[in-house]
């Protein structure tokens, strides 16, 4: 009776889809915690039965030609709107090595063929980060509407996909692709934010949006993307042991579910998809 329930209950996950956005991913970018982290936690899910899509900025350090990305030309086609200016977004994808997965890249010639992420040589960040952040999380947005395919679950990885809990609860919080979905936010290190000025606010308030909606990322005079997006968060994930107090003390202070981070890959990878079921349980 045990393993029947089993197979019923691993059937019936096979129906739920999780997107999944991260920053990082091994073997498209630089070795980190975070890169083999997202690199584990999609196989994971996906031997255990979810459907996933994976998307990330289809950075210059990226090399197409090693790891077989192409265009998907369905996709692209579309600009996206930053600051009054229009960029075409470009979507590539590639298969992820050694499981049956495809990663989709968020591509743009004016934001991502620097050979660099988000400093130049001096390490200096780029002064266009912003703009980067926001046609990413933008174009995630409308790309998954273009799939016409709706999550129940949004896994986001990295300070780059920061605004994506915003916007789905409240620019696109009329959109049917993302009326069911549960956003889960994993904190790493705040690195980004601080280097970002009030000008984010402006250029952040996409369609509808007021200036006001983006308080919640202002931290005193600095820009607190990791805190911004928490508050919008259905879930929160520690990415690492470093997170973990304020990911606790967040979760436990507005009574939203929590995951702590520990630095075993494997079983980060297998808790959180603990965590992905506990969620859904709570809705059923």
């Amino acid at each position: 009776m045990h393993s029947f329930l089993k197979f019923y209950y691993h059937t019936q996950m096979s129906k739920k889809k999780v997107l999944f956005v991260t920053q990082e991913l091994n073997p498209y970018t630089e070795m980190s915690f975070l890169s083999d982290l997202a690199r584990k936690i999609p196989q994971v899910a996906s031997n255990e039965g979810f459907e996933l899509r994976v998307l990330m900025p289809k950075f210059g350090t990226i090399n197409e030609r090693r790891h077989r990305l192409h265009e998907v030309v369905r996709l692209s086609g579309m600009n996206i709107i930053v600051d009054d200016e229009d960029y075409p977004l470009i979507i590539k994808v590639a298969s992820l090595p050694g499981a049956r997965l495809q990663v989709y890249f968020l591509d743009n010639e004016e934001f991502f063929k620097r050979k660099a992420v988000f400093d130049d040589e001096t390490n200096v960040p780029f002064t266009d980060n912003q703009e980067r952040l926001v046609f990413f999380c933008k174009g995630v947005m409308e790309t998954v509407k273009k799939f016409g395919w709706s999550p129940d679950i949004v896994h986001l990885h990295g300070e780059i996909t920061s605004l994506i809990p915003l916007y789905m609860k409240k620019a696109y919080k009329n959109d049917p692709v993302f009326s069911d979905a549960k956003i889960i936010y994993s904190v790493y290190n705040n690195k980004l934010g601080p280097t970002f000025d009030d000008r984010f606010l402006n250029i952040a308030a996409i369609n509808d949006l007021e200036v006001s909606d983006l308080d919640v990322f202002r931290d005193n005079s600095h820009i607190n993307l990791d805190m911004g997006a928490i508050k919008y968060a259905d879930a929160i994930v520690s990415g690492s042991e470093m997170a973990n107090q304020i990911v606790k003390e967040y979760g436990e202070a507005h009574q939203v579910p929590y995951q702590l981070g520990n630095d075993q890959i494997d079983l980060m990878a297998s808790e959180t998809i603990g965590f992905y079921k506990s969620i859904l349980e709570q809705e059923s």
